[in-house]
């Protein structure tokens, strides 16, 4: 991977994917003020899909290098290295960035002018991303990617995507305006998991145990203990983001209305850091299961040390 080529401190930048006026995130915890919840960050969500596409469409992209998150019109995925939790890369609908310092500074990577809105991680040096008219596996931790046109998709409008933790040939695809699919076949074919869920979903993961929590910006956070066949709802919440720690399964970071943690798998959330932009992508370390990553709407990537009990922003450029 490059290395960082300047360490300036940016100016000062526009917020990104964030409501024009302060929300109280805690209400997303509530059913009451649940559809304003729903309208405020599908709203969100909606606006830099449409931005990122004709920033993809017309291959306009950020700078090649710079101290701080990238400045492209959105941060839509994140993925750490399997064996150095400084390495990150971060997904966006300009392409890939990343970074070597734990964060502090990004270079540009692959995919330039492509989207990115979905990082997984096989095992190893494999991963995936997967979003608008893409689809691609990596085999050497991102240097290179090599594209996949499997079976059975309707579309490559691909919102949500994950692996499983304990099978790395099954995969799950939340394809925008259809619905849940799975590949048995490490991603040559795909099958419907489910109709009822996977059309609106942004945060898609699974358990260690096969149980699947998928954000429905419709429904909020759905889970399914028998493929996709049933559904039922978790937390009413609009969720931009979801991550399992891969040493501990009960552990789970939401983000969406701020950062929210669960310590039952899934079963209660609680908000450990009010974001008044809220936040998006979220990752956790495989070699350091304590450490884990979120990108804030605010610009800003904030780190936690605890297993996401308590966390701070990174300190940019240094």
């Amino acid at each position: 991977m490059a290395q960082a080529k300047t360490r300036r401190r940016p100016a000062a930048k526009r917020p990104v994917q964030a409501p024009r006026k302060r929300q109280d995130p805690k209400r997303y915890l509530r059913s009451l003020g649940w559809l304003v919840a729903v309208v405020a960050i599908s709203a969100i969500a909606v606006g830099a899909v449409l931005l990122g596409k004709e920033q993809a469409q017309s291959g306009s992209e950020g700078p090649a290098t710079s101290a701080g998150l990238p400045d492209t019109p959105d941060y839509h995925s994140l993925l750490v290295a399997s064996s150095d939790p400084t390495r990150i890369m971060l997904g966006t609908h300009a392409g890939l960035y990343e970074s070597t310092d734990g964060g502090r500074n990004w270079d540009q990577a692959a995919l330039a002018g492509q989207d990115a809105m979905n990082l997984a991680d096989s095992g190893g040096e494999t991963a995936w991303t997967a979003g608008h008219n893409v689809f691609a596996r990596s085999t050497d931790g991102g240097a290179t990617w090599s594209d996949v046109r499997p079976d059975g998709l309707p579309s490559l409008d691909i919102h949500g995507f994950t692996v499983d933790p304990s099978n790395s040939d099954r995969l799950y695809a939340a394809v925008a305006g259809q619905g849940l699919y799975r590949s048995d076949e490490g991603g040559k074919s795909f099958r419907l998991a489910s109709k009822e869920v996977g059309g609106a979903v942004m945060a898609l993961a699974v358990m260690r145990d096969g149980r699947i929590l998928a954000g429905d910006m419709e429904k909020g956070l759905m889970l399914s203990g028998d493929g996709g066949k049933s559904w039922r709802v978790v937390l009413r919440a609009v969720l931009m983001g979801l991550a399992v720690n891969p040493d501990d399964p009960q552990t789970v970071v939401a983000t969406g209305p701020g950062i929210l943690l669960s310590t039952d798998g899934g079963k209660t959330f609680d908000q450990k850091l009010d974001l008044e932009q809220g936040a998006g992508p979220v990752a956790w370390s495989p070699s350091d299961p304590k450490l884990a990553y979120v990108v804030g709407f605010d610009r800003m990537l904030y780190r936690s040390n605890d297993g996401g009990v308590s966390w701070k922003p990174v300190q940019l450029g240094g």
